[in-house]
């Protein structure tokens, strides 16, 4: 019975810390769109030539050359896709995939889709971390997970002291 509930909360600590960590790739929770055959061919913001079958997107801010993964709200489908153009400040979508990302995600039929844009790794989030050091990032939830916040330190008098008189 013992060995048992051990295993669980085990378990339970394990399945909580795997969540806080993919909860903590999470950079971006929008709208996307994509794009359509009338900018195939065009230079992107990055100076790449665009093409309808790459897994590349657009952004607002996300530095260019970022891998981010995008999750479909609706099917949870996903797609890892380079960020290589910009989208203008004023636009209400967050994101505008390639139509070869788009198809993956299934989203070709309804054209907008809710989704989740989460950094691919630990390591992708620290650069981004880093990048954002200085500067402002309005609308973008980029922090580390593994930071902590310090406690102040106390010393604990663990002396015996005479019982304080209660009153019940």
């Amino acid at each position: 019975m013992l060995t048992r509930l051990v295993f669980l909360f085990l378990l339970t600590l394990i399945g909580t810390e795997a969540y806080a960590q993919v909860d903590s790739l999470l950079i971006q929770e929008g709208t996307a769109s994509f794009y359509g055959r009338r900018f195939h061919g065009r230079k992107t913001a990055s100076g790449e030539v665009f093409s309808l079958d790459s897994m590349t997107a657009a952004h607002k801010r996300l530095p260019l050359g970022t891998w981010v993964r995008v999750i479909n709200q609706k099917n949870g489908l996903s797609v890892v896709v380079r960020i290589n153009d910009r989208l203008p400040l004023y636009s209400k979508r967050q994101i505008d995939l390639s139509r070869a990302a788009a198809t993956r995600l299934e989203m070709i039929q309804d054209g907008l889709a809710k989704v989740r844009i989460e950094a691919v790794d630990l390591d992708q989030l620290d650069r981004l971390v880093e990048y954002y050091a200085d500067k402002e990032h309005p609308g973008l939830r980029i922090r580390p997970y593994y930071r902590s916040i310090a406690a102040p330190k106390r010393e604990i008098d663990l002396s015996l002291r005479p019982l304080e008189k209660r009153y019940f």
